[in-house]
């Protein structure tokens, strides 16, 4: 199959997958107690197949090999994607296809620490990316407003909003939720009962089990088996870490004072000094506002380490903390703190970049400058930087920002002009500037800039709750 060939056939692949999702999706939607009990031959459609290898391949994690060795790019190089994908189906049609072990690789964390990353094999990455094409519209219908992460047409922005729309409405007690090793220690029994309330069809909760079961090749050479989590990495972990998680979403919500107290009830609750709160959660972060006091708040502390433990997971005691609005709290790399608005009495919540935040970026920008010698030209170090700045700046635009994009803005300025005194020790200042700038003092390459936080301009990000729209069409 050439290069055109393919590019249609996986064109009529997605039109067909939508089609089908989008009635699952209504389905699932219209009738909240429905199991689904046939779905094991549309994980090995050759469609769903066709659209899920679309999907590993374009991932930049494409070119890293699991346990066998082999990247996307050497498959379709080698065996060909329309042979590769034949044999897979056959593998998944007479339940022949086993997942093989994760390969483990550790990626270091801020303080020191590592977390585990899973590499699937390729086979193993498209057969739950079809698997994943299946369930996500299912189990999508039930999830609730409050979870944006690893969800469709949802961000961290939203989860922000979210806490600084609620905070600003009396909910002024926060509790942030910090949960141990979520992605390590998720109940695999529990897990699965979740599932089996939606899936009843037992050669789709096989496969699920399987790849749960998978097993971890450590970076020792020594195979582990897994009683517990999902592999971070994993293309079907986040799914799943939201099925398990979604306990949380429930309890909250249905339980009095929740999403679910209709407003003349929490009027009434208030009047009664009961508490009302609010949850947002992106994957296992995730802040309880409480309309209350701080007692109210310890005391939901307590009932959610409950719910959690059902899953097997436990909240971190030290990192699960109660603050005040006023004293402000991180969330998402976000600080969410009420100030006096400057020439006014009154009080506004703010949304700005964490210093823990701000301190990464000023690292990668450090980093980048050793990482590039001084043998390369400035573009070479451009063309690393920019990129970083970019994302960093699109990230933290919708928010109070502009100090703090010009405090890097100075930082990155300063540490650049280092880099080129080190390429050009015996090279005056002036001679220097004429050399590397084209007005004032700002390092230019060509006919590329270094790119200037300062002048970012930031903007409002509005919350969207609810009005969030699914990817599958509702009506019909």
């Amino acid at each position: 199959m050439n290069t055109d060939e393919l590019e249609f056939a996986t064109y009529e692949a997605e039109r067909r997958v939508l089609g089908i999702q989008t009635k699952l999706h209504r389905w699932a939607r219209d009738d909240p107690d429905r199991r689904f009990d046939d779905l094991f031959n549309l994980i090995a459609d050759p469609a769903f197949l066709l659209v899920a290898w679309d999907r590993v391949r374009g991932n930049k994690g494409a070119k890293t090999a699991g346990v066998d060795g082999r990247t996307a790019p050497s498959i379709a190089l080698r065996t060909g994607v329309e042979e590769f994908l034949d044999e897979l189906r056959s593998q998944i049609k007479d339940r022949s296809f086993r997942p093989l072990p994760v390969r483990e690789r550790m990626i270091p964390k801020a303080g020191g620490k590592l977390r585990r990353l899973g590499i699937a094999t390729i086979r193993d990455r498209v057969v739950q990316a079809s698997l994943k094409l299946v369930l996500e519209p299912i189990f999508e219908a039930d999830f609730l407003p409050c979870s944006y992460g690893f969800r469709p047409n949802r961000r961290a922005h939203d989860a922000v909003a979210e806490v600084r729309l609620f905070t600003s409405k009396k909910y002024e007690w926060i509790v942030e939720g910090d949960i141990k090793a979520c992605f390590d220690e998720i109940s695999h029994p529990a897990l699965l009962a979740r599932v089996r309330l939606r899936i009843g069809d037992k050669r789709v909760m096989a496969l699920v089990k399987a790849f749960l079961k998978a097993g971890i090749l450590g970076e020792d050479r020594v195979l582990r088996e897994t009683s517990a989590g999902t592999p971070q990495g994993s293309i079907l972990s986040p799914l799943m870490s939201n099925v398990a998680l979604s306990v949380l979403d429930e309890y909250i919500a249905k339980a009095p004072g929740g999403r679910a107290t209709g407003n003349w009830e929490r009027r009434k609750r208030r009047a009664q000094g009961l508490p009302n709160y609010r949850l947002s959660r992106y994957a296992d972060d995730w802040c309880l506002m409480v309309h209350g006091t701080r007692a109210d708040a310890q005391t939901l502390r307590e009932e959610i380490a409950g719910v959690l433990s059902a899953m097997g997971l436990r909240l971190s005691q030290d990192k699960t903390l109660i603050t005040h609005i006023d004293q402000g709290l991180d969330f998402l790399g976000w600080r969410i703190q009420r100030h006096r608005k400057p020439g006014t009495d009154r009080h506004h919540v703010y949304t700005y970049p964490a210093k823990k935040a701000l301190r990464a970026v000023m690292a990668k920008v450090k980093t980048l400058c050793r990482q590039v010698g001084t043998n390369q030209s400035l573009d070479a170090l451009l063309r690393r930087l920019n990129p970083a700045l970019q994302g960093w700046c699109a990230y933290f635009r919708p928010g109070v920002s502009s100090a703090t994009f010009a405090y890097l803005s100075h930082y990155v300025w300063h540490t650049v002009w280092r880099w080129l005194r080190r390429k050009h020790p015996k090279t005056a200042w002036k001679q220097i500037r004429r050399g590397y700038c084209r007005v004032g003092s700002w390092p230019t390459s060509g006919d590329r800039d270094l790119f200037n936080p300062a002048k970012v301009g930031t903007t409002r990000y509005r919350y969207r709750g609810a009005a969030i729209p699914s990817p599958w069409p509702t009506t019909g």
